[in-house]
């Protein structure tokens, strides 16, 4: 009941600021509710601020004893949804798949894959030395085991 009631509040709360989605929710066996949310547009603390005020104000403290906990996904958190792809267009990725990884930058983020854009050197074909070749991926989203962020300063 509790859990059902918070889930309630929670989607309201995001129906209302369609920017923030959820990353992850869950409600421990004492009561510690834990929210990451993520936005198109980055999080900031006044975002949390309003999840955490949409929930906590519409329960009752003497009916249930709970804690409350909202976050954002986290610059170093790994990419979990479609939607964080798309914000992070024109960044460098660090792709991983059962096959291969690739550090590379992120060019685009279309609702079944992502595409990704690197230059290595190789031989030339004719003669001596190396050039500098554009590679493109095309990674379906099934086909990624994890993928984060790479903040370069």
């Amino acid at each position: 009941m509790f859990k059902k009631k918070v889930t309630e509040l929670l989607d309201t709360a995001l129906v209302e600021r369609p920017d923030l989605f959820l990353i992850d929710f869950s409600i421990n066996s004492e009561n510690h509710i834990k929210v990451i949310i993520d936005g198109d547009s980055g999080v900031l603390v006044e975002d949390c601020m309003f999840i955490s005020r949409a929930i906590e104000h519409n329960l009752d403290r003497e009916e249930e004893d709970f804690s409350l906990e909202v976050m954002s996904a986290g610059a170093a958190a790994p990419l979990t949804h479609n939607r964080q792809y798309k914000k992070n267009v024109n960044r460098t990725l660090k792709v991983r798949t059962n096959t291969e990884e690739i550090e590379a930058v992120l060019t685009e983020a279309t609702p079944e894959h992502i595409t990704l854009e690197w230059k290595v050197r190789e031989p030339k074909p004719v003669g001596k030395g190396k050039v500098t070749v554009k590679k493109e991926a095309h990674i379906p989203y099934e086909d990624i085991v994890e993928a984060k962020v790479m903040i370069k300063f």
